[in-house]
């Protein structure tokens, strides 16, 4: 298949590099003739002389343009294949009217990780997407990370927690990692310790039968060191902070 991606930032650029892995043909359109042959250089994929020979050329089409641009980049092109979109509050009904509501079209929602090939993303399809382009799509995504398939209405839902969150993450390991400077350990050695402990913790969440209160029951022994450490941040109300953070983000998501 022929995958064409009408703009090309970072997050297109690294869905392009788990492509690549895959045996599907790439080709790109940038903002510009100039910016493609430069984006293509880089990625040692082909390009196209604009969008509309983009969309002669491709089998499947990726939306990689900001949400806000959307009108102005898809108005004057004639769609005749499914369509992919990564825009952030772009419903497939919006998408549909933007584009061709006759087409299959499919919404992604990757995260940062994606720079890692180690995204979480979600997708939905409207009543035009038959069971082997979906599955195509589910490869597509597997290529740089974890697919979710959720129902469209709970995507705010699913940019929270995987979109909003990996910055909730990091705040948590800069924290711990502060700590560590509090307590006598340089900043790099600390946020080396915490980065790795947190990536082998979510491991072992993922690949083990135990889940997070499991873990948290066999680190905790009676009157020790981490039951304490775990009475303060109730006391101060993390689980309550961190359920009102992400109420938040899908508040303000519904808003967009």
């Amino acid at each position: 298949m022929r995958i064409g991606f009408i703009g090309v930032g970072k997050m297109a650029s690294a869905i392009i590099t788990g492509l690549k892995t895959t045996e599907h043909e790439l080709i790109i359109s940038g903002s510009s003739l100039a910016r493609s042959q430069e984006i293509a250089k880089q990625l040692h994929v082909d390009f196209a002389q604009s969008h509309e020979d983009l969309i002669e050329q491709a089998d499947l089409v990726i939306l990689g343009i900001k949400p806000q641009l959307f009108e102005t980049v898809l108005a004057p092109l004639t769609f005749k294949q499914p369509v992919l979109s990564m825009a952030a509050g772009i419903s497939l009904k919006c998408l549909a009217q933007l584009t061709n509501p006759d087409l299959p079209l499919i919404r992604l929602m990757p995260n940062i990780n994606a720079q890692q090939l180690a995204s979480s993303t979600a997708i939905c399809a409207n009543d035009k997407v038959p069971s082997d382009l979906l599955d195509v799509t589910k490869e597509i995504c597997n290529s740089f990370g974890a697919t979710f398939e959720i129902a469209e209405k709970d995507f705010d839902t699913f940019t929270a927690l995987a979109g909003s969150s990996p910055a909730y993450i990091a705040l948590f390991i800069e924290a711990l990692a502060k700590a560590g400077v509090k307590n006598g350990f340089p900043k790099s050695l600390a946020l080396n310790i915490v980065a790795q402990t947190v990536q082998a913790t979510a491991q072992t969440i993922l690949s083990g039968p135990d889940s997070p209160h499991d873990l948290i029951d066999k680190i905790c022994s009676p009157g020790g060191t981490t039951i304490a450490g775990l009475m303060e941040l109730e006391r101060l109300g993390m689980t309550h902070a961190t359920s009102s953070a992400i109420d938040k983000t899908i508040e303000k998501a519904k808003t967009l």
